[in-house]
């Protein structure tokens, strides 16, 4: 009678699965389970032991499976799921169609679309946390009316996962010239700083902390870089300004800000000049940085997002093991969902470990490990989450995603850590939860009907091509072929 009593009732019961906990003590647990309860984690430990002391309403059998924290992407950008291929390899017809999409050709279908688009993408591959600037291309934000980031934002709290959106002034020049399209037509007018400063706020009064806190709201700033882009120079006084304004509203609301292509000496003087750089700072690409640049973020507490399968990744090197070795929390961002990469976080894995092994000539450079608590708990620190998500541990929220183990590509069944990093992909993620509610299941998403959005994302994206007048840009160029080069 009192084992009867003790026995504790919960909403569900993973059990039997390898449990990778990414706890402080990074326990890897053979025959784990993870009891959960409303939106919270209640235990996690042996399976005969938690089968003992849990009655559950759902068991889940994960024999043959990883039980992992949900994977967090901590850098990507709204809009450009749309965007893919668009170009080929040509990058500045690429960033062109951005701004011309972003700014002349896009509707609020588009911005919810697109974001129903990439949450469902980023469900399937096991990505329950994801920070989205809202536009990119190079920094050319969709701020002219809160609008669209309310659209982005619904189609999200639909889809079930988490969502960070970043949001903040287009790049210098003002003013910048917006349609936008209704069904009694088209208008364009101009819109400045200050207007773009008054949605921005209108977005976090209306978005920030929606869902019961899956949608929060970050400001973003463009990086000012003159080194690097003499154009820049003869706009300071804007960028300072700015910079003024947004670390200002960040600091009155509680908020996270972000920066998007940082590199060698402007995290220095992000620091030192406009004052942007805090623990609740987190910067992203940071190429070709300097003695400095990472000074400034180990004195302040600021992290790195490092886009491995980034263009600007291959123009240069983000320093992720030197700053590792500072003291630096460093996570990885897909940079997705275009030109040519997606939020399989596996994949961004993969490639970090192999590009700075490569750089070093050296394969023990970045233990698998530390890849995996790169997009799980030190991603979940860069972006101040990691008191909630990031690993499998009592009192967290409920993210939890199971890997398919049981294929050949992920054949024999031994050292689990190796297989999850080495060899798996998007395509393994069998199951996604998060906050306890279970959103894909035998590979099946149950929260929305995915024909249906990818039937709606098709249409919306035909017509902002037709609107933006970029057909061409989905011509194959003459030299894809029998060449070395483009």
């Amino acid at each position: 009678m009192n084992d009867q009593q003790n026995v504790q009732d919960v909403d569900v019961l993973i059990e039997h699965g390898c449990v990778i906990t990414l706890d402080a003590a990074r326990r890897v647990i053979d025959d784990g389970a993870v009891a959960v309860k409303g939106e919270r984690i209640v235990e996690v430990g042996e399976t005969h032991a938690l089968a003992q002391r849990y009655r559950a309403a759902r068991r889940i059998d994960a024999r043959r499976k990883a039980v992992l924290p949900g994977l967090i992407d901590a850098h990507a950008h709204a809009g450009h799921a749309m965007l893919r291929t668009l170009g080929g390899a040509n990058g500045e017809a690429w960033t062109a169609a951005c701004e011309a999409i972003y700014t002349r050709a896009s509707d609020e279908a588009f911005w919810e679309l697109e974001s129903h688009l990439a949450a469902l993408e980023r469900l399937k591959a096991g990505v329950t946390t994801g920070v989205s600037l809202l536009g990119g291309g190079d920094s050319i934000m969709r701020v002219d009316d809160p609008v669209y980031a309310r659209r982005h934002c619904d189609a999200v709290v639909r889809t079930g996962t988490r969502s960070i959106v970043a949001v903040g002034p287009s790049r210098p020049p003002e003013p910048r010239a917006y349609t936008r399209h209704g069904a009694s037509g088209s208008e364009t007018r101009n819109v400045d700083f200050a207007q773009m400063h008054d949605v921005c706020k209108a977005i976090i009064d209306d978005c920030h902390g929606d869902a019961g806190g899956r949608i929060e709201i970050a400001l973003a700033l463009p990086v000012y870089a003159p080194e690097h882009d003499p154009a820049a120079a003869a706009y300071e006084r804007d960028y300072r300004r700015e910079a003024a304004r947004y670390a200002g509203l960040a600091g009155e609301r509680g908020l996270r800000l972000t920066q998007d292509g940082h590199r060698a000496g402007t995290l220095d003087f992000a620091h030192r000049e406009l004052g942007l750089l805090n623990k609740k700072s987190f910067m992203s690409h940071a190429i070709d940085l300097r003695p400095a640049d990472i000074e400034a973020c180990v004195a302040t507490g600021a992290s790195i997002v490092h886009n491995p399968s980034a263009i600007m990744s291959i123009i240069g090197r983000c320093p992720v093991p030197e700053l590792i070795d500072a003291g630096v929390t460093v996570a990885i961002g897909s940079d997705g969902a275009a030109p040519d990469r997606g939020y399989d976080m596996f994949r961004h894995m993969w490639q970090c470990m192999h590009y700075h092994r490569r750089h070093f000539r050296d394969p023990d450079v970045l233990p698998h490990g530390k890849v995996l608590e790169m997009v799980t708990i030190d991603a979940a620190r860069a972006l101040s989450i990691d008191d909630e998500l990031g690993s499998l541990e009592a009192g967290k929220l409920a993210d939890i995603i199971l890997v398919d183990l049981f294929k050949p590509h992920m054949m024999p069944m031994h050292m689990p850590v190796y297989r999850v990093t080495c060899f798996a992909n998007a395509g393994d993620v069998c199951m996604t939860m998060v906050g306890g509610k279970i959103l894909m299941e035998d590979y099946r998403v149950r929260s929305v009907t995915e024909s249906d959005v990818l039937e709606r994302v098709h249409e919306a994206a035909e017509l902002a091509l037709e609107r933006a007048g970029l057909r061409h840009l989905m011509a194959a160029p003459p030299t894809l072929w029998g060449r070395s080069h483009y």
